[in-house]
């Protein structure tokens, strides 16, 4: 089944001539990439193979092991950023030391939402025209893509700026180690590419920045029938602190207030004593992280027997649609237009580590891995006819 809006065959490019004066010779890249088609999906099944969820340090240390190696082989300078608690972060870093102005990231990751044992009930494999498995499209396929781009640029002499791959190891999870790595090496890059899958067939020029609150109320416990009066009821504290955030969902700003998960209380007939919530909010403007930190901080309990303890902050700054990465989309879409497809460009509420590069002010291009769909889910699939096209651009992108 192909995703609403996607035509069997719509990115599969065509052989064009190369443009006129076009220092990047497309059509090689395109071929080159076709033919090394099998040897991508040999490298993203193994790194499937190798289960890595973002809480297992070891496993996710083994999917690393692997990557390194590999970038080794393919003469990368590799070093590994070691963690205590969470896996290692691999960083390689392919062709000569260039100016920062030259000097791309090429930003990915290797931890997973899925379990050790997913594999079990959800096993990787090829068929119908699509790789199959856990982590495929967010986002294995990805990084062998890019270990695809850097090998074909080495065969044809094009690797003529450094490239630094990174693959964090904790994404999943709020990217809580790996972010001031992150940070540190894209403030000495020119432009940062990110592996994360596609939006349909588009590149991501935008994402939404995410926060997330917890908010406990304190009540007052008492026997319901013997002592009503006596208790401040938690829950129904928590009811009118649900309903004040919610109303501060503004959608023409691109801001959304969501109460995801809630509780309380203990027996039917007790006046419930504690209450809780827990809250996702996702900002499309940087300027409103601040604004609506503020107004969490300033909640305050109606009644007066109840108090609200608030914790939480943004913890993902928005990736704004910046001129900088818009010039990035345009060479892009130029490049897709050589090769014979349409490139388009999309905004998603979802974040990525590009939000933290993007908020560095450096010119950040998402969605640049593969094409698939069900990220997360039990049919979390790459469609194999897009992989050779999509790395070719990649790689016509990192020959700049």
């Amino acid at each position: 089944m192909i995703p609403n809006g996607i035509k069997s065959g719509q990115l599969q490019a065509r052989n064009l001539p190369d443009r006129e004066g076009s220092p990047v010779p497309l059509r090689g890249l395109l071929a080159g990439a076709r033919r090394k088609e099998t040897a991508l999906l040999g490298l993203a099944e193994r790194l499937v193979l190798a289960e890595s969820p973002s809480d297992e340090k070891a496993a996710v240390d083994a999917c690393g092991a692997l990557a390194a190696s590999h970038a080794a082989a393919l003469g990368g300078r590799v070093k590994v950023h070691k963690q205590r608690e969470f896996g290692d972060v691999i960083e390689a870093r392919f062709g000569p030391r260039t100016a920062k102005d030259q000097r791309v990231l090429l930003l990915g990751h290797l931890d997973t939402v899925w379990p050790t044992g997913t594999l079990k009930t959800m096993p990787c494999r090829i068929i119908d025209g699509r790789l199959w498995g856990p982590g495929t499209l967010d986002m294995k396929a990805g990084v062998a893509m890019a270990f695809t781009a850097i090998e074909l640029l080495t065969e044809v002499g094009l690797l003529n700026r450094e490239i630094v791959l990174l693959l964090n190891s904790d994404e999943e999870i709020g990217s809580q180690v790996s972010r001031p790595i992150t940070e540190r090496i894209a403030a000495t890059c020119g432009a940062v590419y990110v592996l994360e899958p596609a939006q349909g067939l588009a590149y991501k020029t935008a994402r939404k920045g995410t926060g997330n609150w917890r908010i406990d109320v304190k009540g007052v416990a008492a026997h319901a029938g013997v002592d009503f009066e006596k208790g401040a009821s938690a829950l129904r504290e928590l009811a009118r602190v649900i309903g004040t955030v919610s109303d501060w969902t503004g959608l023409k700003r691109g801001l959304t207030v969501s109460v995801g998960t809630a509780g309380g209380g203990t027996k039917t007939n007790v006046i419930s004593a504690e209450a809780w919530c827990e809250v996702d909010v996702r900002i499309a403007r940087k300027s409103d992280g601040s604004r609506i930190a503020r107004k969490f901080a300033a909640l305050k309990a109606i009644d007066p027997r109840c108090t609200l303890i608030v914790n939480g902050g943004v913890n993902r700054p928005p990736m704004e649609r910046t001129p900088g990465t818009v010039r990035l989309y345009r060479k892009a879409q130029a490049f897709a237009a050589d090769l014979g497809f349409a490139l388009d460009e999309a905004a998603t509420g979802g974040a990525s580590d590009g939000n933290f590069t993007s908020a560095l002010g450096i010119p950040t291009l998402d969605g640049m891995g593969a094409v698939g769909e069900g990220a997360h889910a039990r049919h979390e699939s790459v469609f194999l006819e897009h992989l050779a096209p999509r790395t070719a651009m990649l790689a016509a992108m990192l020959a700049g």
